[in-house]
């Protein structure tokens, strides 16, 4: 077993001996000269850094930054140039742009006197109310526009307006202290925004047109000569807010507008007034849908008168369908006028003459298609003349189809029809002619007589112009001149003259028409005492667009005097009368009046010569 230890003794624990208390631990610091030779170096630095970018800005490319700067505080704006106006041939304004100005308000000045600023506008602005001009007075931002096209004289009174109630706060302001002061109206701006106005009313005002809202032409030559009219917009760059709005009497840049160029028509404002008078009068004894009325001055193409009916004041609001202008948008079958083109070919190609004799039966048949005249008749015996004066269709298509289709075609191709006038407006039409010149015998039949093609009233008078000028073809012209805004005046160039038929055919067409007023003719209402008057009467069936068939009509008369020295051409047409149906009574006597108007006011004396005495039977 093994051997037990003695038990050991334990000394008792000694008593431990407190602990001496360290000192508190204290930050230690490093050395101050390093300390501020770091805090210097950054600061240098810093410094060197904008140092480097203000030379940048100011030294080595200071523009292309204050460039940068004003970008981003300034905003265009466009200044609308000013637009020429549209006159007569003597001056008379159609069409011009009155002073006017819009009104601008800025919100930050207006809005602590919304409802004072609104009690002044709402009674003296139309189209607006009191609840839209407050809601705008106290818009956010500062720039809002208000009303455009004010009259000067409504502005004047505004501001008469505002003075008088400023007035009368100040007085109440007296003696109150700052903060109990009623604030004044302020706020209110304008800006130049004319008007389009039409001094003459109704006065051609087919032909002129409207301009829209924003200034641009509508329709007419307000529309055809937007671009000459308008001139060149302007630009300036005004100041605006951190929202992009202008801020007004801050400070800008302008780009000048260059103003528009006027145009100079060839219309006489006097000719045209009593046209448009006299169509008028014509469609309602009449009961027609419309009429027009053209004169041409003989010589030189120029139109003097373009007359429709129904018409419009270019004053008022008014509909899209009333700004047609007939006298170049609408085509119809001109009818027996034609005659005169087509005895004008044949007597230039030698086939006719004063001295032809024709038996004429009363009714003929082509393509067994009989055709027949407006009256009732057994054989006539009736020279050109007499074909003419009767207005006989059959008579027309007799000699008619001596002529080649192909150079029949020609002929009427070279007096304008189926081709544009070349006047440019905007909606003419070119009318309708047959295509290529492979007719039948049919067509070419109908043709001659004035049915199965179509033209307008410009250039039917074109047409029987050629005629009257001895056989040269005068391209119709409604802008005499350009007129810029210095006064400077550039003549408008038009197309050059041509030859249609020879002068001998042209005469010998003219002495056929003259026996048209004369007794026995179908217009002897269409005479003018003391002038030889050369006319031919037109009436047309019409295509009805309802049912697609001829059961409308057309009457109308041409005619030139004085017939032995022309000086002007008279055409009139008359779209679906129905209380009767005549071009010698209904056309023929528009024709006269409006014919002896333009020969009084132009001083056109007779010629002194006795109309000849040409038979027009054997």
């Amino acid at each position: 077993m093994p051997r037990k230890r003695p038990p050991q003794k334990r000394r008792p624990p000694a008593a431990s001996k407190p602990r001496p208390k360290r000192p508190p631990r204290t930050l230690k610091l490093g050395r101050p000269a390093l300390r501020l030779r770091v805090t210097f170096g950054v600061m240098a630095f810093v410094l060197s850094l904008f140092a480097g970018r203000l030379v940048l800005l100011q030294g080595v490319d200071p523009d292309s930054y204050a460039l940068a700067a004003s970008k981003e505080n300034t905003k265009p704006f466009v200044l609308h140039a000013s637009r020429g106006a549209i006159l007569d041939r003597n001056g008379v304004p159609l069409s011009v742009s009155e002073e006017a100005v819009a009104i601008t308000a800025d919100p930050t000045l207006t809005g602590k006197v919304a409802d004072q600023l609104a009690g002044v506008l709402a009674p003296k602005l139309t189209g607006t109310s009191y609840a839209e001009l407050f809601e705008n007075l106290t818009r956010k931002g500062r720039y809002v526009m208000l009303a455009h096209q004010v009259s000067p004289q409504t502005w004047n009174e505004i501001t008469e307006e505002i003075k008088r109630r400023n007035a009368a706060i100040k007085e109440q302001n007296k003696g109150l202290p700052e903060d109990q002061r009623k604030p004044l109206l302020a706020g209110l701006y304008t800006e130049a925004d004319p008007v389009r106005s039409h001094p003459n009313g109704t006065i051609a005002a087919t032909v002129v047109g409207v301009v829209g809202a924003e200034g641009k032409g509508l329709a007419g030559l307000e529309y055809g000569l937007n671009d000459k009219l308008s001139g060149q917009d302007g630009k300036a760059m005004y100041e605006v807010d951190a929202k992009g709005n202008k801020i007004p009497n801050a400070d800008h840049t302008v780009e000048e507008p260059k103003p528009g160029v006027s145009a100079q028509l060839t219309l006489d404002a006097d000719l045209q007034w009593f046209a448009e008078r006299r169509i008028e009068q014509a469609v309602k004894q009449y009961k027609a849908s419309s009429g027009t009325v053209v004169t041409m001055d003989t010589k030189t193409g120029q139109l003097l008168a373009m007359a429709n009916y129904p018409t419009f004041d270019p004053n008022k609001p008014v509909k899209a369908e009333a700004l047609k202008n007939r006298a170049l948008e609408q085509v119809y079958e001109p009818g027996s006028v034609q005659k005169v083109v087509t005895m004008a070919a044949l007597a230039d190609a030698g086939l006719i003459s004063l001295d032809t004799k024709l038996k004429v039966p009363g009714s003929y048949t082509v393509q067994r298609r009989k055709i027949g005249d407006h009256f009732e008749h057994g054989i006539l015996n009736l020279t050109m003349a007499g074909v003419i004066a009767k207005s006989s269709n059959v008579g027309t298509i007799m000699a008619a189809q001596q002529m080649p289709i192909r150079d029949f075609v020609h002929y009427l191709k070279k007096f304008g029809f189926g081709e544009p006038t070349g006047l440019d407006f905007p909606g003419e039409s070119r009318g309708l002619m047959p295509p290529g010149d492979e007719w039948s015998e049919l067509t070419r039949s109908n043709v001659a007589f004035g049915q199965g093609l179509s033209a307008n009233a410009v250039q039917m008078t074109a047409a029987v112009n050629a005629v009257a000028n001895g056989g040269v073809y005068m391209p119709p012209k409604l802008v005499k001149d350009w007129i810029d805004a210095d006064g400077n005046v550039t003549p408008n160039q038009g197309a050059e003259p041509r030859r249609v038929v020879s002068e001998s055919a042209a005469r010998q067409v003219s002495t056929m028409m003259e026996a048209v007023t004369a007794k026995g003719g179908t217009a002897t209402k269409a005479a003018i005492p003391g002038y030889r008057v050369a006319g031919k009467t037109g009436t047309a069936q019409q295509v009805d667009s309802a049912c697609g068939c001829y059961r409308k009509w057309a009457t109308s008369f041409a005619g030139f005097a004085p017939a032995d020295n022309p000086r002007f051409v008279t055409y009139v047409v008359l779209q679906d009368p129905t209380n009767g149906r005549s071009g010698g009574e209904q056309g023929g006597l528009v024709f006269r009046d409006v014919m002896s108007y333009a020969l009084q006011k132009y001083a056109v004396p007779p010629t002194g010569a006795k109309q000849p005495s040409v038979p027009i039977t054997w």
